[in-house]
């Protein structure tokens, strides 16, 4: 299903009209950051349309599914489910729209916690939803404008006041936010 009005029709039947509100955002944000990174803009726009397919799944069904597509949820995973959008989500793509683009998959399954190593693709998603035009907090606009100016730094902040805000809930950090934002400031210093 490669049809952009088809998908949209789609996803407004499995998730809320504020969470497909998002999306189209997402999409549009991942489309500019792609430009402008000379990334595939159409592949990002689609990446960035169907990133969150498997939000707003219960408990249950997010589990059934992560192991019906192979995917064992980790300790963390299964008390704060939510995660599970992000890889579930990544399945879903292929099974609901038949996207088998792994550059888009793999930038779908990280965008919630990212992860060590991301490419600038995968980067450009999960900023993406960060910052897309809907998102008000503070110290979006400054992460928005950084976005266009140095992707790392753009996206460094991001993981950071993630993690500040999980723990601030006194949440459960993943490991791998952890593990994302320690390889990024790496990248940053080596200048890579």
């Amino acid at each position: 299903m490669d049809n952009h009005d088809s998908i949209i029709e789609e996803l407004g039947k499995r998730i809320n009209e504020r969470r497909l509100k998002h999306s189209i955002g997402v999409s549009r944000c991942a489309k500019r950051l792609a430009l402008h990174y000379n990334q595939n803009a159409e592949k990002a726009e689609l990446a960035g349309l169907v990133h969150d397919c498997a939000k707003g799944l219960s408990y249950e069904d997010s589990i059934y599914l992560a192991k019906k597509f192979g995917y064992e949820p980790d300790e963390i995973e299964r008390i704060n489910y939510g995660l599970l959008h992000a890889p579930v989500g990544a399945f879903l793509a292929q099974e609901m729209f038949g996207i088998r683009d792994k550059e888009i998959l793999d930038a779908i399954a990280c965008h919630t916690t990212g992860k060590k190593g991301m490419s600038i693709f995968e980067k450009i998603i999960f900023l993406a939803d960060y910052i897309e035009e809907g998102r008000s907090f503070q110290g979006v606009e400054e992460i928005r404008s950084l976005a266009f100016t140095d992707l790392n730094q753009a996206l460094l902040r991001a993981l950071e006041q993630s993690i500040r805000r999980i723990l601030d809930r006194n949440k459960l950090l993943h490991p791998i936010t952890v593990e994302a934002r320690n390889a990024l400031l790496l990248e940053i210093r080596d200048g890579a």
